[in-house]
């Protein structure tokens, strides 16, 4: 079936011409989605809540329409086609002005912006409505890690305001140019180190990589921050209906690998993954968004964080670093054993984890295929992590249930930095 209509229905851009997103039932066009757990609650919940309220998280995460409105926000381009206006949104809410470099980016604008005092800052803008809440997130997440130790988040810097973010509501002139209304953005410090895929994965750094992301999760049990429910596609809620784009697999292989992982997901971990402690979570700690810096382990691009276990951190960032075939976990264990020395796991979150491991494998390979169909023109950037997903996948394949948990607990009791 091909993907037709992605866009049109929960954007309302009914002049695009697109295509359809596939389900269970045939396929759908996408609507608006409302937050079925409000967020003035989600700054007032942390790690211990309550099963129920865990329960209720997942279940709005795991809904049809959460499902459209995730998929409809990665249907789109991040706005190539519209003139930059970094520039003059630059000048009218920040007061600067600078030299100004488009960088790679999956949804939103993405700037570096070289200021004449020698200073490089990131400005991030968008014109779509879904833009505005994902940037509240934002903002208000690097916001409240300012000051948590053990780890580099970038500072968000305010506008002339003093708002954390700033939201266009008409449209004006700017040097002869008009600026889009709608456009929402902000601006941060950008962080100086090394990507952790440039660094070498020894022992000591994926234990230190590891220590540094239970840290920040700790801070994030405590950041209040708006819109940690709204539509977010690596949410674990979406996983179980990502087996859909499965067609767009280049191989049998893959196919068949992907199959598996995410039968397993569905059947033993989704019906207990509400047991475990749920926060607010980075939720895409890549090794493009770990940074190596003098200061410690940074970390980045806080676009798909959320409502969320606490241990899919781990589990994204472990499922990264699987590349060893010689070792159980494929090298995850320096990582496993560093996060485990900051934040004890339960016996259920190790029962968890190479499940986890394994279906986030599987969910960043059938999104990003899928967007490569989308975007063929983009394919090398957006697949930048396939090759890794799919070989560490390979690796993790011959554990089941029982074996994975024990190369868990091997792991946090072997290895020490």
């Amino acid at each position: 079936m091909e993907l037709q209509g992605v866009i049109a229905g929960a954007l309302h851009l009914s002049k695009h011409e697109g295509q359809r997103f596939p389900n269970r039932r045939g396929s759908f066009e996408l609507g608006a989605y409302g937050d079925l757990v409000p967020d003035e609650e989600a700054g007032q919940l942390n790690g211990s809540m309550t099963a129920g309220r865990d329960h209720l998280a997942y279940a709005a995460a795991s809904t049809e329409a959460y499902f459209r409105a995730a998929a409809a926000s990665l249907a789109m381009r991040p706005g190539a086609s519209e003139p930059d206006m970094s520039a003059a949104l630059l000048k009218r809410h920040y007061g600067l002005t600078g030299s100004i470099a488009t960088l790679s980016s999956e949804v939103e604008r993405t700037v570096d912006v070289n200021l004449l005092d020698g200073r490089r800052l990131i400005l991030k803008t968008s014109a779509t409505a879904e833009a505005v809440d994902s940037f509240r997130f934002q903002t208000a997440a690097m916001a409240g890690l300012q000051g948590f130790t053990g780890f580099v988040a970038p500072e968000v810097l305010r506008t002339t305001s003093g708002a954390l973010m700033f939201e266009q509501e008409g449209m004006f002139e700017q040097e002869g140019m008009f600026e889009q209304e709608g456009t929402c953005g902000y601006l941060q410090t950008r962080i100086e180190g090394i990507p952790l895929h440039q660094a070498t994965p020894t022992p000591d750094l994926l234990f230190r990589t590891g220590s540094a992301l239970a840290r920040l999760d700790l801070a994030l049990e405590l950041v209040s921050v708006p819109a940690a429910h709204r539509p977010v596609l690596w949410h674990i809620g979406c996983w179980s209906r990502l087996i859909e784009l499965e067609q767009y697999l280049p191989s049998p292989s893959i196919a068949e690998s992907v199959r598996v992982a995410m039968a397993e997901y569905a059947e033993f971990v989704e019906p207990q993954i509400s047991d475990v402690a749920w926060q607010v979570t980075h939720n895409d700690p890549s090794p493009f968004n770990m940074m190596v810096t003098g200061q410690g382990m940074g970390f980045i691009d806080f676009g798909d964080g959320c409502w969320s276990p606490r241990i899919q951190d781990l589990a994204i960032a472990a499922s990264h670093v699987v590349g060893d075939s010689t070792l159980p976990l494929g090298g995850a264990e320096h990582l496993i054993a560093g996060y485990a020395s900051v934040i004890a796991l339960s016996a259920l979150e190790a029962k968890l984890l190479v499940g986890l491991m394994r279906a986030r494998q599987s969910a960043l390979i059938l999104v990003n295929y899928w967007r490569s169909h989308l975007f063929p023109a983009d394919a090398q950037y957006i697949k930048k992590n396939v090759s890794r997903a799919e070989h560490g996948l390979s690796i993790l394949a011959p554990l089941g249930v029982a074996s994975g948990e024990a190369a868990v607990l091997a792991a946090m009791s072997s290895f020490q930095p």
